[in-house]
């Protein structure tokens, strides 16, 4: 009996291991496959199919939002009294600890949610953004210092979506073995998502997007909870996974200038900046040689193998058009 090579048991892993924590929990009833010929929010031949068929590149990107998200201190602070990022006690209150199987479920969520806008039939699409905006209705609250904070503020919506596409477009850029020559493709189709959200006002260029980031400097601040996953404060923490320390310095040096001076953050050498990249580019591309092309993104395909028969639509959310519901409804939606 010829027994698997080494390089194969690693990709099985891999399979098995998306297919169990995200697939076999965070995939469900999410439909990609039908209807025939509905090309969902972007369909093939759109920069969005091709940025987020590369998975690493797009959960690496996703992790660069995160980081640069929690500048905000509000976003910090709901992430800390709402997220399952955060361990909490008894009695629900934050005890500032990294929750490890919380962060993988966020983590899922979010792989879910842009899987689904991306590859879906739009009534997948349209299910996914109305569960997200549900969560986001939910979560209004106070930060210590006594300012409130609110997850509906277009101001925050603003914020969060320009974190998002600049994260997710920034990990293409440097991380992706093919990556689009025009980057601006994928910020003006991604901003329907944007949109579906609730979001106004939203920036659809790549000079726009840093622009728009950049504005929000003056309201800024790096909180104590921020700075202890970052750097040596991350590296010397046990909660932290070995994976999330080897990428750690790959967030950081995907920063804008501003940002990176915030974290007190120098570039190293040029050799060394482009062997750690290139160390970063292997991981990143060597899970995605394993991972194969999702399933959702084959399905996807043959769905409009014959050609969109179905009318494009746009996000249909009108603002405040959803019904209100509790915290413990939504969780039941996710």
């Amino acid at each position: 009996m010829k027994l698997p090579l080494p390089h194969q048991l690693l990709e099985r892993k891999i399979r098995s291991d998306f297919d169990k924590n995200i697939r076999g929990k965070f995939f469900r009833g999410l439909e990609f496959a039908e209807p025939e010929g509905d090309p969902g929010w972007f369909g093939p031949g759109s920069a969005v199919w091709h940025v987020h068929s590369h998975t690493p590149a797009l959960i690496f990107g996703l992790q660069c939002a995160a980081f640069i998200e929690r500048f905000d201190p509000s976003i910090f602070w709901m992430g800390s009294d709402h997220s399952r990022v955060v361990e909490h006690d008894d009695d629900g209150n934050p005890t500032g600890r990294l929750d490890l199987k919380g962060s993988g479920i966020r983590l899922a969520h979010s792989v879910a949610f842009f899987i689904g806008t991306a590859y879906g039939s739009t009534a997948t699409a349209e299910r996914v953004a109305e569960t997200v905006r549900a969560m986001h209705h939910t979560i209004k609250g106070v930060r210590p210092d006594g300012l409130p904070y609110d997850a509906d503020d277009p101001e925050w919506l603003r914020w969060n979506y320009a974190t998002v596409v600049w994260g997710i477009a920034t990990g293409h850029e440097l991380y992706h073995p093919t990556p689009l020559r025009n980057i601006d493709r994928y910020y003006g189709e991604f901003v329907r998502v944007g949109h579906a959200l609730g979001g106004t006002d939203l920036p659809s260029t790549k000079a726009e997007t840093l622009d728009c980031l950049r504005s929000y400097l003056p309201r800024l601040a790096l909180t104590h909870g921020a700075a202890m996953f970052t750097g040596p404060n991350l590296q010397n923490n046990p909660d932290v996974p070995q994976e999330a320390k080897f990428f750690d310095w790959a967030i950081r040096d995907s920063m804008p200038d501003w940002a990176a001076q915030m974290l007190g953050y120098q570039p190293p050498h040029p050799v060394e900046r482009a062997a750690r990249r290139a160390a970063t580019w292997a991981a990143l591309n060597g899970t995605h040689l394993a991972m194969d092309p999702l399933p959702e993104f084959q399905q996807a395909c043959r769905r409009v193998a014959d050609g969109t028969m179905v009318d494009h639509t746009e996000p249909s959310y009108v603002l405040g058009s959803d019904p209100i519901r509790s915290r413990e409804t939504v969780e039941y939606m996710v």
